[in-house]
């Protein structure tokens, strides 16, 4: 048995984005799709960034002074 099979795969994104990578060359369609892999990249984030949040929070709530 090999253990490693019980491993999730690792998410592999859709297509790649250049942060300031030039314009000029990309159809409509692709500008399209840079902005929706840019959307979801941030909202990716900001989920990660709440969580960070909850976590700290409750970390400063269980060693809070009485």
């Amino acid at each position: 048995m090999n253990w490693d099979d019980d491993r999730p795969s690792p998410v592999k994104p859709a297509a790649t984005v250049t942060v300031g990578e030039p314009l000029a060359t990309l159809s409509l369609g692709e500008l399209e799709a840079r902005i929706a892999a840019l959307t979801a990249e941030i909202e990716r984030v900001r989920a990660e960034m709440r969580a960070k949040q909850a976590h700290e929070a409750a970390a400063s709530a269980l060693f809070k002074k009485s």
